[in-house]
């Protein structure tokens, strides 16, 4: 059986697209989708990747939103100092064994998203 090789992007629908990519571009270091030739897309690096559906009614994000985004991170407490100097809000902050440390924020638009450092 032929299988996907990995994750090759996230389109999703936003009410101000260009400020939304320059904010995940600032704060997150990735960059936006590459509109010409000199333009470096953001190349991850490699590592566990978690793809779950979960129930239609789950509280572990806003009934609102159809999807969380999840990223990886090598340091959360510098990610952590990083997002509150640039005055974004930090919450959720929890360790579970054997998986790792996270810590949740949301996007200009309300988007939630979840930062983990995987368990060593």
């Amino acid at each position: 059986m032929q299988s996907v090789q990995g994750f090759g992007g996230f389109f999703f629908r936003a009410k101000d697209p260009q400020g939304l990519a320059k904010w995940y571009q600032d704060h997150l270091g990735i960059n936006p989708a590459p509109t010409n030739m000199e333009m470096a897309p953001w190349v991850t690096e490699s590592g566990v990747t978690v793809f779950s559906p979960f129930d239609a009614d789950t509280d572990y994000f806003a009934a609102d939103k159809t999807f969380m985004l999840n990223f990886r991170v090598a340091d959360l407490d510098a990610m952590i100092t990083q997002l509150k100097s640039a005055d974004i809000e930090v919450s959720q902050e929890i360790e579970m064994e054997g998986i790792g440390r996270f810590a949740r924020i949301h996007d200009p638009e309300g988007n939630a998203i979840e930062l983990w450092e995987p368990a060593s």
